[in-house]
C-alpha cells in the first residue's frame, strides 16, 4: 500500500481513539464523505448554473442549484453563493465586493477572539489594504456594545464584522445592527463557528440584522471544508444588486472554477442539518459545553464561557502551549489560545480553547464531558 494511505489510516486511528476537543473540528457523516470523495472532483465548471464557460455541466448545474436551494431554506435567506473554497476567501470576496482599498473596517481583535480576516493589522490582507479599527472584549471576555458603538461613531467604518473564533458568549445581533445603522455601514456576520448552532436554533440567527452572512460549512455545521456567502433581505433592501456583486466578487473576482465535489457535500450537509435529529445534536453540543465548564470550574480553574460550543481556560501566564502539548500526550486534543487581555503572546498564550461539537457527534453527553473536565483540570493543576 502507498505510504500516504498508511498515514491516512494512522490518522484515522488517532481520531478514533483520541478525545477531540478542538472547537473547529467535527466528524462528518458517511454521506458527506462519499460526496466529497466522488467523481465530481473530475469536473471543471467555471461560472454559475446556466452560465458556464465549459460544456458538460448540466448535471453540475442541478447539483449547485440543489445546494443553493437547501442553503437558502436552512438559513432563511433569499440569496446564497456556495462556491467559496473556504472561510477566508469568502470573507475576502465580501470585502472585494463592498469596499475600495483604504476604506475603514471594524472587527474583533484576534487576541480577543476575532478572526485574522476581520482586519488583523500588518499580517493580513484585511489589515493591509483597509484601515482597520478593531474592538476588544472586557476583562470578563464579553464585548461591551456601548464601547463598540462609541468606537464606530468616532471612526465611521464602512463595514463592520460581527464574528468570532474564540468567543464563548451569545452575540447580540440586534445591538450590532443598531450600531451599524448609526453610521450606515455594512454589517457582515461571520457565523463560521456557530452555523450549526444557528441552524439548530441554539444560537440566535443574524438574518434579521445583518446584510451579509459568511460561514464555513464544517465546525458545528458538520459538513465539508467549504464556505458560503448569504445575502439577506436586509442586504437586498440596502442594495438590490448585492447578490450579483457578491457572485461577481467570488467569480471572476477571486476564484476560478468551484470544487463541485465540495458543493455536493455541502448540499448533503445542508439537508442533514434541516432534520429534527440535527436540532437534538445542536442542543446537546450546548448542554455538553455547560457541563464541561462546570467540571473545569470545580477543579479550581478560571474559565471564560460558555453560551455556545466553546470555552477558554486560563492555564497560567504563557502556559497554554505546554498544557496543550501535555493534554495531547494523554490523548486529549485542544489548541493553545490567548485569553482576554492575555499577558502572553500568540506563540506563548496563557490559555487553551476547548469545544464540544466533535465528541458530541461521537455520542458523548454531560457525564463524559464532566469526566474529561476533571482529567483536564488535574493535568493543568499538576503541570
Amino acid at each position: 500500500m502507498d505510504e500516504i494511505f498508511e498515514l491516512i489510516k494512522a490518522e484515522g486511528k488517532r481520531q478514533d481513539e483520541g478525545v477531540q476537543l478542538i472547537p473547529s473540528e467535527n466528524f462528518v457523516s458517511q454521506a458527506v464523505r462519499e460526496a466529497m470523495g466522488s467523481i465530481l472532483m473530475n469536473k471543471y465548471s467555471e461560472g454559475y448554473p446556466g452560465r458556464r464557460y465549459y460544456q458538460g455541466n448540466k448535471i453540475i448545474d442541478e447539483i449547485e442549484n440543489l445546494a443553493m436551494d437547501r442553503g437558502k431554506r436552512l438559513f432563511g435567506v433569499p440569496h446564497i453563493n456556495v462556491q467559496p473554497y473556504s472561510g477566508s476567501p469568502a470573507n475576502a470576496a465580501v470585502m472585494f465586493a463592498l469596499l475600495e482599498p483604504g476604506d475603514t473596517i471594524s472587527g474583533l481583535r484576534l487576541a480577543a477572539g476575532g478572526h485574522l480576516t476581520h482586519g488583523q493589522p500588518k499580517i493580513t490582507f484585511s489589515g493591509k489594504y483597509f484601515k482597520s479599527v478593531q474592538y476588544d472584549v472586557e476583562a470578563d471576555g464579553r464585548i461591551d456594545y456601548d464601547k463598540l458603538g462609541q468606537l464606530v461613531i468616532e471612526n465611521r467604518p464602512k463595514l463592520i464584522w460581527a464574528g468570532t473564533t474564540a468567543y464563548p458568549f451569545i452575540l447580540d445581533w440586534e445591538r450590532f445592527g443598531q450600531i451599524t445603522e448609526s453610521v450606515g455601514a455594512w454589517l457582515v456576520a461571520d457565523i463560521s463557528h456557530i452555523a450549526g448552532l444557528v441552524a439548530g436554533k441554539v444560537h440566535p440567527s443574524p438574518v434579521p440584522w445583518a446584510h451579509v452572512i459568511t460561514s464555513t460549512t464544517h465546525k458545528t455545521l458538520r459538513g465539508p471544508r467549504g464556505a458560503f456567502i448569504a445575502v439577506t433581505e436586509k442586504g437586498l433592501a440596502k442594495d438590490k444588486d448585492l447578490g450579483t456583486k457578491i457572485d461577481r466578487a467570488v467569480f471572476p473576482g477571486l476564484q476560478g472554477g468551484p470544487h463541485d465535489n465540495t458543493v455536493a457535500a455541502m448540499a448533503v450537509a445542508f439537508e442533514e442539518a434541516s432534520k429534527p435529529e440535527f436540532k437534538v445534536y445542536a442542543e446537546q453540543v450546548a448542554k455538553n459545553a455547560k457541563a464541561l465548564v462546570e467540571s473545569l470550574k470545580s477543579e479550581g480553574l478560571k474559565v471564560y464561557g460558555t453560551e455556545n460550543h466553546l470555552m477558554l481556560v486560563d492555564c497560567g501566564k504563557e502556559r497554554g502551549k505546554e498544557v496543550a502539548v501535555r493534554l495531547e500526550e494523554e490523548g486529549i486534543y485542544c489548541n493553545a489560545n490567548m485569553i482576554p487581555h492575555d499577558e502572553g503572546s500568540p506563540m506563548k498564550p496563557s490559555g487553551i480553547r476547548l469545544g464540544t461539537p466533535a465528541m458530541t457527534t461521537r455520542g458523548w453527553k454531560e457525564k463524559e464531558f464532566r469526566e474529561v473536565g476533571k482529567r483536564i483540570g488535574k493535568i493543568i493543576v499538576e503541570q
